[in-house]
């Protein structure tokens, strides 16, 4: 259906009306986990952000304005496709691997934009596939984009000199810079180079700021000298380098004389990442409930300003409600396009809203995130009435969202006759939004959340012995130096030898080391690297190889565990020397093993805020390890 109403769109649209010079340009310059209070127009009291402030000036400021969903992939999906997440399919962040992808048959904006004449660019963070850059899944140029410079997630090792960017399918390499204004300065370069000026165009720009791994350049950090904590300092420079390069994109539209006839939304994908009081994701939500992932208002509410001279009002303030979805079937209204008739479209053109005028919506706003708290997993919106629901969609909370905008008086008690309106709508919201998702991909998907199986405990490892002198614990069997770089010698039991970081790991970090069976005589043989937050075994994750059970994988505390952990079989040489990257992702509550073309993710409980361990662990075996390196700060 999608290639058929495609080519419909074709044989309705006039030669003269595709190149016709007044249609206008577009761009969305999408930020990643920037909060609702994150930006000075949004009343934070320190950060600094004159470009998007002067930006805000010149258009219509939203003050309830919302992403499609707590995370990243799902509301990104809803901007291309106008779809709620569940129903277009990217219903979780899509990790690397992962088989969830912006399916071919969702109908995009560049795909329904191609047909007038429009040249369509993509610049920044895609994370719309698991297998990036790769015939297995759809790629930027597969959903309708001319030109395209990004990568799968996040800027890799951080902001600062990126190494993971793909132009058009071919690997970039090292950079250097840091990550918005890269990602700006190829925007403004295709703009001026690669584009024909005859045409109007359609471009996302989708910085990976202020994501983690935050890095920051330190002409930004500067304006927050006086603040004694480091990692703030990162985190607001990191805003204001959005900012800046925000800034740079929209002096160029100046330059080109393209600023007239460019609309131009500036939002967030969703709140803001962290516990606010520590670490680098130090984001505002300006006051309200919750953060990124919560279906409460500070995961989903987000800044959005628009600015389109002589169609919007400069300086102007509206207070409709307005979501990720509506960018879609606004920029459709614009250029006056008929929606796809076939699917559902949840979003609505927010052109009344540019004027403060009330938009009138099918489909209620509906949120569902698969990895939100338990008590808010999903809510909804009618008019100013919101019920917000738990994991198991049973218990509900009532909120009065216009007045009780920080959802401090949950109603539910109290207004009873309200609720019972407003649960079948939710239900029925939710049941057709089931009907049209790929639900098999949510369905089938492994959950394994931490506590399910009971662990079992082992008992305390005695001291051990370090032979190298370069681990600060050891505990139940002897390391030593080797060719290879350490040699641990388990005897019968279990075996550890850990380093204390310098850093406590509260975000996210990788590590890689290389390991090997050692003794070629015993049918046990096995090799992990190890983390923690405590010295004791049955404290200690567990990421590597059972090389006799021809297996990859996690597992918690001791080896009575190893089979309730999580894992993928392979075939292998078991004397063989295996290559591992552990990703440490507190941020998101998991750990992910890649081990060759293996990859597996293990769950992290929330108690664990924060790794002050890392090392190695074998089992009943003498097994030998390259020291683990940090490959992500």
């Amino acid at each position: 259906m999608k290639h058929l109403f495609l080519f419909l769109i074709l044989c309705v649209i006039p030669a003269a009306y595709a190149a016709d010079e007044s249609q206008p340009n577009f761009i969305v310059y999408l930020t990643d986990d920037m909060g609702w209070g994150d930006l000075a127009c949004y009343g934070h009291p320190s950060i600094q952000t004159p470009n998007i402030d002067q930006f805000a000036k010149e258009g219509v400021r939203f003050t309830q304005a919302y992403s499609a969903c707590g995370v990243c992939s799902p509301s990104r999906s809803s901007i291309l496709t106008g779809r709620t997440p569940y129903r277009n399919g990217v219903w979780r962040w899509i990790p690397g691997g992962h088989e969830t992808h912006l399916r071919e048959s969702e109908i995009t904006l560049p795909e329904l934009l191609k047909p007038l004449g429009y040249e369509t660019m993509h610049a920044g963070k895609w994370h719309l596939n698991g297998h990036f850059n790769s015939p297995e899944q759809p790629q930027p140029n597969d959903h309708g984009y001319d030109w395209w410079f990004a990568t799968q997630n996040n800027a890799a090792p951080s902001h600062k000199n990126p190494v993971n960017f793909v132009r058009n399918g071919e690997e970039v390499g090292p950079l250097k810079g840091f990550s918005a204004p890269l990602v700006s300065e190829e925007a403004i370069r295709w703009l001026s180079d690669e584009r024909d000026p005859e045409k109007p165009f359609f471009m996302t720009v989708w910085t990976h700021e202020p994501h983690l791994p935050i890095e920051s350049d330190p002409q930004f950090m500067k304006l927050y000298a006086d603040h004694d904590d480091p990692d703030l300092r990162q985190h607001h420079g990191n805003v204001t380098q959005i900012d800046h390069a925000f800034g740079e994109l929209m002096k160029a539209l100046d330059e080109q004389g393209l600023r007239e006839n460019t609309f131009v939304i500036f939002t967030s994908d969703n709140g803001p990442e962290g516990k606010a009081a520590r670490g680098r994701t130090q984001g505002s939500t300006g006051g309200l409930r919750g953060r990124k992932r919560d279906s409460h208002e500070g995961g989903i509410r987000v800044p959005a300003i628009v600015r389109w001279p002589g169609k919007v009002e400069a300086g102007t303030v509206s207070e409709t409600p307005i979501i990720g979805s509506d960018i879609f079937s606004t920029v459709l209204d614009i250029v006056e396009v008929s929606l796809p008739n076939d699917r559902t479209i949840d979003g609505v053109s927010m052109v009344p809203a540019l004027a403060g005028e009330k938009v009138e919506r099918p489909v209620p706003l509906f949120w569902r995130t698969h990895i939100a708290p338990p008590a808010s997993h999903a809510a909804m919106r009618i008019d100013g009435w919101k019920i917000v629901a738990d994991e198991t969609l049973t218990k509900f909370q009532l909120y009065q969202i216009e007045e009780d905008w920080k959802e401090e008086h949950d109603l539910a008690s109290e207004k009873p006759e309200k609720l019972a309106e407003m649960k079948p709508k939710f239900f029925e919201v939710w049941k057709g939004i089931e009907a049209e998702g790929p639900r098999e991909w949510w369905e089938n998907e492994p959950v394994r959340k931490p506590g399910n199986q009971k662990k079992k405990t082992g008992g305390k490892l005695k001291a051990g012995t370090d032979k190298s002198g370069d681990w600060d614990v050891v505990k139940g069997g002897t390391v030593e130096k080797s060719d290879f770089g350490y040699q641990l010698d388990a005897g019968s039991g279990e075996a550890v030898a850990l380093k204390k970081l310098d850093t406590p790991i509260q975000e996210s970090r990788t590590f890689a080391l290389r390991y090997r069976a050692a003794d070629s005589s015993s049918k046990t043989k096995n090799a992990c690297f190890c983390f923690g937050s405590s010295t004791e075994n049955d404290e200690l994750f567990k990421a590597g190889t059972m090389i006799g059970m021809n297996r990859h994988g996690f597992f918690e505390g001791g080896w009575g565990n190893v089979g309730i952990g999580s894992g993928k079989n392979a075939k292998f040489d078991h004397d063989a020397t295996f290559e591992a990257q552990v990703t440490i992702d507190l941020e998101h509550g998991k750990a992910t093993l890649t081990v060759g073309d293996r990859t597996v993710e293990h769950p992290l409980p929330d108690t664990l805020e924060s790794v002050t361990h890392i090392g190695i662990y074998a089992k009943a075996t003498r097994s030998e390890f390259t020291f683990p390196k940090a490959v992500q700060p």
